[in-house]
């Protein structure tokens, strides 16, 4: 079993269309700036603040749908197409920002669509992962895919250090020519996967009822829900962190030396860790992930004593979401190939949801509730864990039943 699923014997059996699939989300993750520096770029220019964050808003939103529209055309027109039509959608619409800036409402509506299109790829990609890799190896599939997003994640910052150097503008024209470069290589690269054939005659119909059977599984409901308690709680060490290092007074330094500490442990081991993970029944991989990610937010509220609180506190963070992020990622996957692509698609709305309350959730509540701030939090992921063992469990039992 070990040497089945260990990491080398993963890598060594991971086809070649998937390894363009994950190199083609680390190029387009490289290149991706709007979400992160649309704010500051407006701000920078003399646009006022409000008009900023209405831009912001407008792609989250666009984020939201976009994942659920992006379901629906991989269902409908399969991953291969999906990919390279929003890639080729999103690559001028990101470019053009810097020409439309100084019309307001034609850039909220700009911005808006490319949160749309952007994201709606993303179904598309888990869809054809799960399609390509065996099934023995789609946890640590979707761990290579985890990894590809946290490393441009990661890097994505450093290249954008120097582009503003340069010329703020060359952040949209970078993610544009990333976006259009990934659209080049999905078309000509990426297998076609055709759309299940029984339900491309009636799609509006079979829509409704996929929907409906999804809204009336109580198993699937609990999961979506402890996706987006969880996801609230983790968007923390990025929103009320800071403050809380502000409030007890340290330098801002000890903040990047968290998210440094936190992106090379996260790309470094998250790999090494699932082939561990995959051992262990799917439940028991969720629930120690989320005790493990609830201790560091824990370890945070000690953070006024000592900083090294702070960063024990993102060490098990992290740590937490490398044991139970990669089954929470492949869950979805795992349903039949007519559902798939919509299960994958409101789960990452589910997650695009939370990442946009999530901070407005943190800096409301983190003033009013003051030190026991970090222990509700906790408590949130908590509750997000049991949810978590319920939805994957039962489903587990339900699909070895069927197969039996």
């Amino acid at each position: 079993m070990s040497e089945k699923t260990g990491v080398f014997a993963t890598l060594r059996v991971t086809p070649t269309p998937v390894r363009y699939l994950l190199g083609g989300v680390l190029i387009n993750q490289l290149g991706a700036f709007v979400q992160t520096f649309i704010l500051l770029y407006l701000t920078f220019r003399g646009d006022a603040v409000g008009i900023a964050g209405l831009c912001l808003a407008a792609y989250s939103v666009g984020s939201i749908f976009g994942t659920l529209l992006g379901g629906e055309l991989t269902h409908r027109f399969g991953p291969r197409t999906t990919i390279t039509a929003a890639m080729l959608a999103s690559a001028p619409l990101v470019a053009s920002i810097p020409f439309v800036a100084k019309m307001p409402v034609v850039l909220f509506v700009v911005v808006g669509l490319a949160g749309l299109v952007t994201q709606a790829y993303r179904p598309a990609a888990a869809v054809l992962l799960s399609d390509l890799m065996p099934e023995e190896h789609q946890v640590m599939a979707f761990s290579m895919m985890r990894i590809a997003l946290n490393t441009g994640a990661a890097l994505a910052p450093l290249i954008a250090a120097g582009l503003i150097l340069v010329d703020w503008d060359l952040l949209f024209y970078l993610d544009g020519a990333t976006a259009l470069l990934y659209a080049l290589l999905a078309y000509a690269l990426l297998p076609r996967v055709e759309a299940p054939e029984e339900h491309t005659e009636k799609s509006t119909a079979d829509a409704r009822d996929a929907y409906a059977k999804m809204a009336g599984d109580r198993r699937y409901l609990a999961y979506l829900a402890a996706v987006f308690l969880g996801t609230i709680a983790y968007a923390q060490s990025t929103t009320a962190l800071p403050l809380e290092i502000v409030a007890d007074k340290y330098p801002t330094s000890l903040y990047s030396a968290v998210l440094t500490v936190s992106s090379l442990v996260l790309i470094t081991c998250e790999l090494k860790i699932t082939s561990y993970i995959v051992k262990i029944p799917a439940h028991v991989a969720v629930l120690a992930g989320h005790l493990v990610n609830s201790l560091g937010f824990v370890l945070y509220a000690l953070a006024v004593q000592s900083g090294t609180f702070v960063i024990l506190g993102a060490v098990f963070a992290v740590s937490g979401l490398m044991i139970a992020g990669p089954t929470m990622f492949a869950h979805p996957a795992k349903f039949p190939a007519e559902h798939k692509s919509r299960y994958i698609g409101t789960m990452q709305a589910v997650v695009g949801l939370a990442s946009a309350i999530g901070p407005l959730f943190g800096v409301f509540t983190f003033n009013s509730l003051g030190g026991a701030f970090w222990i509700v939090i906790a408590l949130v992921n908590g509750v997000a864990g049991l949810l978590a063992v319920y939805g994957v469990r039962v489903v587990e039992e339900r699909v070895e039943a069927g197969a039996a």
